[in-house]
């Protein structure tokens, strides 16, 4: 089988590859394609995956925004003109999912994003099969019209931490903390506040503070902000403490044993409330409380190898579903 993964942030290279190493030891052809973003060739490259750049990402307006993604789905149509994918799959590539939907391509795409409204309408009424944490609830999904959801007792970060080796050592010293920078130019985030420099200022009487910017990586005063390529997987396994507003990176460390503290800007988050449910390092604190938690957890490390064990890589529902499509297609047409 002919495969399509498109990936369009780090989180999607990560476990894009993830997917397209199974697939491939299963004997398919896999076709990974990404676009320009700061943190999609570096990590593709630090990954060793065989890619194709299509397009890139322009988030200085709502109009750069849609012109380029436009721009990128003619790319898609021209590439697979002559010979389509069998099966497309992604982390919710908008791109991915309109050019799959007009071409006939069966589509499976993973999701862990509720608040991310905009790019739910663009992508979730198209896909056929969705795979999905069962942390995610029902209600949430039912909000569209998705025609198949597959649910798994994990989260997507559990595709890549999952027999983890670090891939990057660090000499930064210890105590080790990491801010990650909110998703600043996200849909989802515009409106919100960006707290995480201040409470990255305030974290460096504690210890040595990695700041982890988006786009912009100038010298912060008092903080180490990286300007080379850092894999944070292995930043948060290294680390003693990481400190975010919930996205990617607070999983991973908590999936690591690596205390997590997450300040909930964006709203609830339900993959991070279910790995606290589990029992995994992960914690809610406002700003104002974040010196307290730091005091308590700073030099702690939690032994999550069973509780990482026990939950399900949707790698392998993905490769399920790969098996099904290829003996019958959705649309009823032999491969």
């Amino acid at each position: 089988m002919r495969i399509w993964y498109d990936a369009c942030t780090g989180k999607h290279v990560r476990y894009g590859v993830a997917v397209t190493k199974r697939l491939e030891e299963k004997g398919h052809e896999v076709i990974f394609t990404t676009r320009m973003h700061p943190d999609t060739i570096p990590l593709a490259k630090h990954l060793g995956v065989k890619f194709e750049v299509v397009g890139r990402y322009d988030p200085r307006t709502l109009y750069t925004r849609l012109y380029e993604s436009l721009k990128r789905q003619i790319k898609f149509c021209r590439m697979f003109n002559e010979k389509k994918p069998d099966i497309a799959v992604s982390h919710q590539s908008v791109e991915q999912c309109r050019v799959a939907f007009g071409l006939g391509i069966p589509l499976i795409s993973t999701h862990d994003t509720p608040h991310a409204d905009a790019a739910n309408r663009l992508t979730l009424p198209l896909v056929d099969f969705l795979v999905v944490s069962k942390a995610i609830s029902d209600e949430e999904l039912k909000t569209y019209p998705i025609k198949r959801i597959v649910k798994f007792d994990g989260v997507d970060e559990v595709a890549w931490i999952k027999g983890f080796r670090q891939t990057q050592r660090f000499d930064y010293g210890h105590p080790l903390i990491v801010v990650r920078q909110i998703e600043t130019r996200a849909s989802y985030a515009m409106g919100v506040e960006d707290i995480t420099l201040k409470v990255a200022r305030k974290l460096v009487k504690y210890g040595r503070v990695i700041f982890l910017t988006r786009y912009v990586r100038k010298p912060v005063r008092d903080l180490i902000v990286p300007r080379e390529f850092i894999d944070s997987a292995s930043l948060a396994a290294e680390a003693d403490l990481v400190v975010s507003v919930g996205g990617t990176i607070s999983r991973e460390a908590a999936l690591q044993g690596t205390p997590s503290i997450v300040i909930p800007v964006l709203g609830r988050s339900e993959v991070n409330e279910y790995l606290c449910r589990k029992g995994f390092p992960i914690f809610f604190a406002k700003p104002e409380e974040i010196g307290n938690y730091v005091e308590r957890l700073l030099g702690r490390k939690f032994d999550v190898k069973e509780k990482l064990s026990e939950l399900e890589n949707p790698v392998d529902v993905i490769e399920s579903l790969v098996r099904e499509l290829s003996s019958k297609d959705v649309y009823g047409l032999k491969h």
